[in-house]
């Protein structure tokens, strides 16, 4: 076992310090470092192991190069996902070529700018209800009270999903993008941080937690669909039912992967921005008072500057279709590179003095959102909006909100995640 392994558990349990120090050393090295498993996870062949791109440069070519360096067969997971799980996670973000341009013009539509201009009214009458509550209750759990209700209230309301179904869609995702860690897993966090990664003795119990969570969502979204196949209403699911791509209509399967990744991506990781931003306002007090001088000049450079810091997205991982070459580094066919943003996000070859939390900071090319290229997020607008307007709402109405104690943090190696965190005025 490494705790120097960006690979290996371990290296996400330490410090942000720690981590950005030991990524701050991989940059400054020439091309790009491989690195071999040092865990033997279930699925993953003992020579595996895979290309860091930890330069905001290197990041942003490998993005651009999706010919070269594809999203298939999995952009989410380091490593490659068994048959029976892809039929619920398979989805567009793990897609190349046309069939990833196909289902993301359908999705595209959801986020035109009549849909967010449509949602702004109700992001801002559930944000007003959210900060009440904050004001009525004084103190409690940041996550649950504030952080999450927003952007899964919004994500059902795009989808079509009403009040009812919040409970749910929050549970079931935190299984699914949890899966790495003791809460939703079931593997004692002693063994992972010893292993690494969950062993082949918990396959079938931890595939069996994650397919449940799945087969729920895709129940949910079957449902719903039929009702809107025989009344159409204007919401996304309707959209995902009735869409007709070059005379094609979209699979069963195929809307229910587009389901979940729009449950996990549209919730997960506004939430983890809008849980990092009261940390970092906590932590860094002139910054927050800086902010509070004027919050709606002001709090649009925040919220890009809390994604750039805290990174929500850690990484994607992209996979070489050919031969080539990146950073001077040749790459085989076949090989794994992860793209990591949160070191891009602080290379210094592009931000100066990258790990100061500045609001001010300007210009802010960081790749919180991903690198460019056509797996850009859809969904960043709507991040961005939901952000923006629950903060201002927050910190015009309780502007003495503060992080008590630090957070319980996800063990993750792919999302900056938050799952509590006190707080109190």
């Amino acid at each position: 076992m490494t705790s120097e392994d960006p690979g290996h558990l371990a290296f996400w349990a330490r410090p942000e310090a720690e981590r950005a120090a030991v990524f701050a050393a991989l940059r400054r090295r020439d091309g790009l470092p491989w690195v071999p498993f040092t865990n033997r996870a279930p699925f993953t062949p003992s020579r595996d192991g895979f290309h860091a791109v930890v330069r905001h440069a290197d990041v942003v070519a490998a993005s651009r190069d999706s010919r070269l360096f594809g999203s298939a067969p999995n952009a989410a997971s380091l490593y490659d996902i068994p048959p029976w799980l892809l039929r619920y996670l398979d989805s567009m973000i793990s897609k190349d070529g046309p069939e990833h341009a196909r289902l993301r013009k359908v999705v595209a539509r959801a986020f035109s700018p009549r849909m967010l201009a449509r949602l702004e009214s109700d992001i801002r009458t559930r944000s007003t209800r959210i900060v009440d509550d904050v004001l009525a209750e004084r103190s409690g759990e940041f996550v649950s009270r504030v952080a999450q209700r927003l952007p899964v209230a919004v994500i059902c309301a795009l989808l079509g999903l009403d009040d009812s179904h919040h409970d749910l869609v929050a549970r079931h995702g935190n299984t699914l993008v949890g899966s790495n860690d003791p809460e939703h897993n079931g593997v004692s966090r002693a063994y992972l941080l010893h292993h690494g990664a969950p062993g082949v003795r918990h396959l079938f119990p931890l595939s069996a937690r994650l397919a449940f969570a799945g087969e729920q969502l895709h129940r949910l979204v079957r449902r719903i669909g039929r009702e809107r196949l025989r009344e159409p209403r204007d919401d996304l699911v309707s959209t995902l039912v009735h869409a007709d791509v070059d005379g094609e209509r979209l699979t069963p399967r195929e809307v229910g992967t587009l389901f979940i990744l729009l449950v996990l991506a549209g919730s997960e990781t506004t939430r983890a921005t809008i849980c990092h931003a009261l940390r970092l306002l906590t932590d860094h007090p002139e910054q927050r008072e800086h902010l509070l001088a004027d919050v709606p000049g002001r709090i649009g450079g925040a919220v890009e500057e809390v994604v750039r810091h805290a990174s929500p997205v850690l990484q994607f991982r992209r996979t070489a279709t050919a031969d080539g070459e990146l950073a001077g580094t040749p790459v085989r066919a076949g090989d794994k590179l992860l793209l990591f943003y949160t070191s891009a996000n602080c290379d210094e070859a592009v931000f100066a003095d990258p790990d100061r939390f500045d609001i001010t900071r300007s210009p802010n090319p960081h790749l919180g959102f991903g690198g460019p290229g056509p797996h850009y997020c859809l969904g960043a607008a709507l991040a961005r909006t939901e952000s923006t307007i629950l903060l201002t709402e927050l910190l015009t109405r309780a502007p003495t909100i503060r992080a008590v104690g630090p957070p319980d943090r996800l063990l993750s190696d792919f999302l900056n995640g938050v799952k509590r965190q006190a707080y109190a005025l």
